[in-house]
């Protein structure tokens, strides 16, 4: 990873919260269909906002990628990641998490949380999108893009990058 990349990287894991944007009404524009699942689909349950347009996309994008989704709207939608164990620097909008108890936090796109099912790491929660960075599942806003890092979250608290998403194909 070049010197820049690893400064935005440490820029955006580095704080303790979140600022997030409103959330879009947008259209997930996928424009793949395919699943990436093989076998019988993994159903998530999803935690969010009653309100929020961009959750909803995402949920349309993992289940358009061979997900199920059962969604939740807890009252307290921080207390549900304080118990999964999301640090605040890494909290978006909502919370997917798999019957085995991996969590994917925010707009991580489908193929990344198909390729942590198939091979999870030993010790890890899951994966997660800080932010809401634009241009990512559910998040698109025309051809607006914004690089971003997708962080492999521990059970003990470590994280390393996963993958950086440089380009929205990178995605799909």
């Amino acid at each position: 990873m070049k010197l820049g990349k690893k400064l935005v990287f440490a820029g955006i894991v580095a704080g303790s919260s979140l600022v997030l944007a409103a959330c879009s009404d947008s259209e997930a524009q996928d424009g793949a269909s395919a699943s990436v699942n093989a076998g019988a689909p993994v159903t998530l349950d999803v935690y969010k906002s009653p309100t929020c347009g961009c959750c909803e996309s995402w949920i349309e994008h993992a289940d358009k990628h061979g997900f199920e989704s059962a969604i939740h709207h807890p009252q307290n939608l921080n207390g549900v990641k304080d118990d999964l164990g999301i640090a605040p620097r890494f909290r978006s909008c909502h919370t997917a998490v798999t019957e085995d108890g991996y969590a994917f936090e925010g707009h991580v796109p489908a193929k990344l949380v198909q390729r942590f099912l198939d091979n999870p790491p030993e010790g890890a929660l899951g994966l997660a999108v800080p932010g809401m960075p634009a241009g990512s599942p559910g998040m698109e806003m025309g051809d607006r893009f914004d690089p971003y890092p997708v962080v492999l979250l521990y059970k003990d608290g470590r994280f390393e990058l996963y993958e950086e998403i440089n380009e929205q194909e990178m995605q799909y």
